[in-house]
């Protein structure tokens, strides 16, 4: 995304992906697009096939001890969501960019980077089975958590703020209808699960387990009596069900490293905060992220103007504590925590209440659902 934002504004860029193009095009992972990111794709000139074949949504479902409560999304803010997976935008990107000859670099390895406190950094990295080296004005590292360009700050320069969650996602892709319209999160007994969706007919699951479980212990028969279970409600509702694609155990984690930027690197997306994934912010942060990075390089190659440079890091890091805050609360709203006491128990029992009996609780979950301003 930040590519092609460049590329708009007649700034050149390269690319160096870690993966194969199958295996990007491929990885199923975030589906939630906040109103923004979807607009933002129509904006660029690469929304047509997201509106030919995503899914709109106008409201979620929160589920609570079997009883259904939808939040108007678009009736509370004027603005829907659309389910449409991260791994189709990429497409999207990917196809974009090499329609105009754009370099673009699967399985570059990257390798290390220097130079960031000069004013010439430097990528080296193995490509074609050759160590090569990129020279840089900026060095942007959209690479992830574990990835060469969080590593490369300076140190003593970040500051990383984290909360490990002692829970668990397993994750289910299944070729079956979805099981709603909407997303429906559900809170029971058993713990907490989601249903969700990547088109008419692929449904993507959710359990909460324990962090440590073992996935052999999670048998297809298994998971789906386990989503029966805590997806029912009063009124009957049945679940879909049809092969298991693929299956998988997520850790949960909040993590935000600040400042996001040393010198000529900039961080954006993983490589800077991680969001557990109940509040659906993942690929809508890192797509606010290069929004407002973009703007600021356009600024600075255009007219040397680095004021929105040189602000990057704090405005992006205002809207990243917003959404981790959200997806803390989501997290915490809608989990079993084995060590909760009676107390903490019922004021949990007690936010689900208010959130699903007033419109100023379901307003605030509808406002950080459809997503914040950027910048």
């Amino acid at each position: 995304m930040l590519g092609h934002l460049l590329h708009l504004a007649g700034v050149d860029s390269v690319i160096l992906e870690t993966h194969t193009r199958a295996h990007v095009e491929s990885r199923i992972r975030a589906g939630v697009m906040e109103h923004q990111a979807a607009e933002l794709l129509r904006a660029i000139g690469l929304g047509a096939r997201m509106d030919r074949e995503g899914l709109p949504h106008h409201g979620v479902v929160l589920r609570v001890n079997g009883a259904s409560h939808r939040i108007d999304l678009t009736g509370l803010t004027g603005k829907s969501i659309m389910v449409y997976g991260q791994h189709e935008v990429l497409r999207d990107l990917i196809a974009a960019r090499l329609a105009v000859g754009l370099p673009l670099l699967f399985e570059a390895e990257g390798l290390a980077i220097d130079g960031i406190l000069a004013d010439a950094p430097r990528i080296s990295f193995r490509h074609d089975n050759r160590v090569q080296t990129l020279d840089c004005d900026i060095v942007a590292g959209c690479d992830g958590f574990h990835g060469i360009g969080r590593a490369a700050m300076p140190a003593g320069v970040l500051n990383a703020f984290e909360c490990s969650y002692p829970f668990g996602w397993l994750g289910i892709l299944a070729e079956a209808a979805p099981a709603n319209d909407e997303l429906v999160y559900a809170s029971h007994g058993a713990g907490f699960a989601l249903a969700s969706m990547r088109g008419p007919t692929l449904s993507r699951l959710y359990l909460q387990v324990p962090p440590d479980e073992d996935l052999a212990q999670w048998p297809d028969a298994r998971i789906w009596d386990e989503l029966r279970l805590r997806l029912a409600d009063a009124a009957g509702f049945a679940l879909p069900e049809g092969p298991i694609r693929q299956k998988g155990i997520t850790a949960m984690r909040s993590y935000v490293g600040e400042p996001m930027r040393a010198g000529r690197l900039v961080l954006a997306g993983d490589a800077a905060h991680i969001v557990p994934p109940t509040g659906a912010k993942g690929m809508n942060l890192a797509v606010a992220d290069v929004t407002v990075l973009a703007r600021a390089l356009d600024a600075w190659f255009a007219r040397g103007d680095a004021r929105l440079l040189d602000a990057y890091s704090d405005t992006a890091l205002r809207r990243a504590w917003k959404a981790e805050r959200f997806s803390w609360w989501m997290t915490s709203l809608l989990h079993r925590f084995a060590q909760h006491t009676p107390f903490e128990r019922r004021i949990q029992q007690a936010e689900l209440d208010y959130v699903t009996s007033s419109p100023v609780g379901a307003m605030a979950l509808a406002e950080n659902y459809v997503g914040l301003p950027v910048g």
